[in-house]
């Protein structure tokens, strides 16, 4: 059976059994991401009696990674085809994950980290473009706002079960667990049916470096404002446990990722919907107020109300912005060159998450916590500013 049974826009299905198997092989994906993300430094300390600044290079190097495979497979996936490129990506990510348990020395960890982030870019890029193609045209936002949800679930859930595990279980356990997810969601993508890729019957073969092949130029305007907003909520992702504990606030602090997701899963179906009656606009304006809001709340955070409530207020902004730039950034892509939007769109994001810690953590020192976040809550807005004067135009001509 088609994904779209009628020409009516109503009666064009969304929750298939490939669009669902998608945002579950995303989300086990990314889960194992952050699940390793909050606990591989402590790890490179007990197990290699590595310095700080090492254990945060073997953190970013997972980053680096996942940006070089993003930026290999874009202009090759059009060649090897969606499902090989994806099992490829999966393959290698399952074996990366037994890597963990060779205990040889500190380089060999620094190479998983940096082949596992590769295969994660590689397949993540698939996964994404396997969705934006399923999806029917006339729902690509919600679709895309539903599908988003799997990352964001998981970058909530997947903190919460990694700091879990490293308390009351062993490192082992925890490499365990992510090698039996990565298997799991290898069989589930080897017998699932895949479409062929989009085409151009015009496309030609060029020869060289041609940026074309790797990223969407037609989305740069985009791109800038989403690194920007990214490395805003960097800030968050990479210091919250420690300004909580500054706070005292530490107790509440763990439950933080998953107020943030609770925001996120009851918004985003409103949103999405939003989204494609009223145009990206729509959401993205109040969702720049909400975010700048949240950090600025977070900023002056003193109890613990005041922290989930910071929460809430970034899944309903950032949350929702993720979800929305991804939807702009695929629209103004030609259709056989979804795949390279979809990398576009990441290593956007990736850029600010990845790089973001280490320029803020050389702040830090002069701003202090508090300082810190007011200065993301005026980024926000400044990336308000931007997308204001570039991408919002084109919106209002297409709505």
């Amino acid at each position: 059976m088609s994904d779209v049974i009628s020409p009516n826009m109503a009666s064009y299905r969304l929750w298939t059994r490939h669009f669902i198997a998608a945002g579950l092989i995303n989300f086990a994906l990314i889960l194992v991401f952050y699940l390793l993300l909050v606990v591989i430094t402590v790890y490179s300390q007990q197990a290699y009696q590595a310095s700080l600044s090492m254990g945060g290079l073997i953190t970013g190097l997972f980053i680096v990674g996942a940006l070089v495979g993003r930026l290999s497979i874009g202009s090759l996936m059009p060649k090897m085809g969606l499902k090989p490129t994806l099992m490829l990506g999966l393959s290698g990510f399952a074996l990366a994950s037994l890597l963990y348990f060779i205990k040889i020395n500190i380089e060999l960890l620094l190479l998983t980290r940096f082949a596992q982030g590769f295969m994660v870019g590689v397949s993540s890029t698939a996964i994404g473009t396997w969705a934006a193609q399923i999806i029917p045209a006339a729902r690509k936002g919600e679709g895309i706002s539903y599908f988003g949800m799997s990352s964001t679930l998981a970058t909530a859930i997947g903190p919460f079960v990694g700091i879990t595990l490293m308390q009351y279980s062993s490192f082992n356990v925890l490499f365990g667990l992510c090698t039996a997810i990565s298997v799991a969601i290898w069989v589930l993508a080897f017998i699932m049916p895949m479409p062929a890729l989009h085409q151009s019957k015009t496309q030609q073969v060029s020869h060289g470096f041609n940026i074309n092949k790797y990223f969407e130029v037609k989305a740069l305007p985009v791109f800038w404002v989403l690194m920007l907003i990214s490395l805003s909520y960097a800030s968050v992702l990479a210091f919250i446990n420690l300004y909580a504990t500054e706070q005292d606030l530490l107790n509440t602090a763990k439950w933080f990722f998953l107020v943030y997701a609770l925001a996120v899963l009851v918004s985003r179906p409103f949103t999405g919907r939003l989204l494609d009656s009223h145009g990206a606009n729509a959401v993205m304006y109040p969702a720049f107020i909400l975010f700048a809001l949240g950090l600025g709340l977070l900023s002056q955070a003193d109890n613990g109300m005041m922290l989930l409530g910071s929460a809430v207020l970034m899944g309903l902004g950032f949350g929702n912005m993720q979800s929305s730039t991804q939807a702009i950034i695929v629209r103004m892509a030609e259709p056989h060159r979804i795949g390279v939007a979809t990398t576009t769109f990441f290593i956007a994001m990736e850029i600010g998450l990845g790089f973001g810690p280490f320029v803020l953590g050389l702040l830090l020192p002069f701003t202090g916590f508090q300082y810190l976040y007011v200065m993301m809550a005026i980024l926000v807005l400044i990336s308000m500013f931007l997308y204001h004067v570039g991408p919002s135009k084109r919106e209002r001509q297409s709505h």
